[in-house]
């Protein structure tokens, strides 16, 4: 299957999301009658132990400090569904103004990330990964006051996991989802 710039953006404001099957397999379109979402309201949460690392401020964050390290941080895993041609979709939609990483640093070490697409109110989250313990976790909590600073309306992390829901995520039917994505299409954020 041949994807462009133009038609990859076009399918996730649709509500698609790209994947292989597994690290070797063809990318194909995708899509759930359920979706996760992190609320971006006071329902969003974390556990209450993180908060003491938040106030240690043992992590600074970055936007697209080492976006390729993050995709490959992402992919680094015994299964993955982020195959080598998918890291290259991702490396020219970030060149293209589309894809991002928000990361967290502990001095010159890229401690984890989150890897995603930002469509005018939405960030599609596609991945999230960590090198040094709580990593993450910060770049979870710090990922959330930047979408709400910036004025996005929805954070779709495709898949629920015991993790994303420590954090509030939550599933939705699809027809609620596609209207949150609809109300979404109408703003017009900046990711950075």
């Amino acid at each position: 299957m041949i994807f462009n710039i133009e038609s990859i953006i076009e399918g996730y404001a649709q509500g698609y999301f790209l994947m292989a099957e597994d690290n070797n397999a063809e990318l194909a379109w995708y899509s759930s009658r359920k979706r996760a979402v992190i609320p971006l309201d006071q329902r969003f949460r974390y556990p209450k132990s993180l908060q003491r690392v938040l106030n240690q401020n043992r992590f600074s964050v970055a936007i697209n400090r080492d976006f390729e390290g993050v995709c490959r941080g992402c992919a680094s895993r015994e299964t993955t569904w982020i195959s080598e041609e998918l890291i290259e979709l991702y490396l020219s939609l970030n060149k293209a103004g589309w894809a991002y990483s928000f990361e967290t640093w502990q001095g010159d070490q890229l401690a984890g990330g989150i890897l995603g697409l930002a469509i005018k109110g939405a960030f599609i989250g596609e991945s999230m990964f960590y090198h040094i313990p709580e990593g993450s976790k910060v770049a979870m909590v710090k990922l959330v006051e930047h979408l709400r600073h910036q004025g996005y309306s929805l954070f779709d992390v495709q898949m629920q996991n015991p993790h994303l829901e420590r954090f509030g995520a939550y599933i939705i039917e699809d027809q609620e989802y596609q209207t949150l994505l609809n109300k979404a299409m109408l703003l017009k954020c900046n990711f950075i």
